[in-house]
Order: C-alpha cells, then sequence, then structure tokens
C-alpha cells in the first residue's frame, strides 16, 4: 500500500497589513476552524492506524499546525482575534478501525480544500493578495494530501472535479 507523502507549507505573512472585509474575515476565521479541526483529526487517526503510516500522519498533522499558525498571525497582523481550537470535535462517523480512520482524515482534508476555497470566493484581490495567495496555497495542498490519501485508501475517483467544491 502506498503512503502520502506532503511537501513544506509555506508561513510568509507580512507583519501588519489592513483589516479584512468583513465577510473575507468569516471565511477566513472558518478555514482556521477547519484547520484545528484537521490537528485534532490527525491525533485521532493515529490512534487507528498502523506505524506504517506515522510519517504521513505526522508530515499532515505539521502541515495543518503549520497552516493554523500561519493563518493566525495572518489575522493578527490585520487587527483581528484568531478564533480558539475547539476542546474537541465530533467525527460525523465512529472511527473505529484503519477504514474509519482513513475516510475521516480525508473528509479533514476535503473540509479544509472547502474552507479555503471560500476564503478565495470572498476575499478581494486587489485588498488581500496575501490572504488570497494563502487561501490558494492551503487549497492545493489540502487537495493534494486528500488525493494521496484517498489513493492510500483505494477510493475512486482519487480528486474530486473540482478540489474544494462543497
Amino acid at each position: 500500500m502506498t503512503q502520502p507523502t506532503t511537501q513544506p507549507v509555506s508561513t510568509s505573512v507580512p507583519p501588519t497589513r489592513a483589516p479584512l472585509a468583513q465577510d473575507s474575515l468569516a471565511a477566513v476565521q472558518a478555514a482556521l476552524g477547519a484547520e484545528h479541526a484537521a490537528v485534532w483529526v490527525y491525533g485521532l487517526v493515529s490512534a487507528f492506524l498502523p506505524a506504517s503510516f506515522d510519517k504521513p500522519i505526522g508530515d499532515g498533522a505539521q502541515a495543518h499546525r503549520t497552516r493554523r499558525d500561519t493563518t493566525e498571525r495572518l489575522l493578527g497582523a490585520s487587527g483581528a482575534t484568531p478564533a480558539p481550537a475547539e476542546p474537541a470535535y465530533l467525527p460525523p462517523k465512529p472511527v473505529t478501525d484503519q477504514a474509519s480512520a482513513l475516510t475521516l482524515v480525508i473528509d479533514a482534508e476535503q473540509d479544509c480544500t472547502v474552507a479555503w476555497r471560500a476564503v478565495l470566493e470572498r476575499t478581494d484581490a486587489e485588498v488581500a493578495a496575501d490572504v488570497r495567495a494563502n487561501a490558494a496555497l492551503a487549497l492545493t495542498e489540502s487537495a493534494v494530501r486528500a488525493t494521496r490519501w484517498r489513493k492510500t485508501a483505494g477510493i475512486t475517483p482519487l480528486t474530486p472535479v473540482l478540489p474544494g467544491q462543497p
């Protein structure tokens, strides 16, 4: 079985920026929430996947922690207070074995692609190019990780027609 691998996440954020428009701010906060949830999911699935999955789990968790931290800095630079993580999250279905763990991690990556696509749709390129660049990179990275996890799980098609489409 092929294991997914990940690429490093970009972390560049300007030290200060103009405040975000309300709809853009709400979308970025929602994307931050998806990143918080993804970090939690990677911790949960690690208990249900064999040791051979340790590297891709660690890489995915680190990628989401880095994206979370970058997004928190971006929000702070715009004068907003980043929303904190929830104490815990409720998976849509119980996680009881390898198959359900793989499904959950794929769902978490898909949730991130949807959230970051919403940021792109709600953010003006002229006003917040840095926010859009972060969102485009985050959407792409989550879509790639989701594809790798689908391949590992033997799920086809490997990717949706339009990644980030709810």
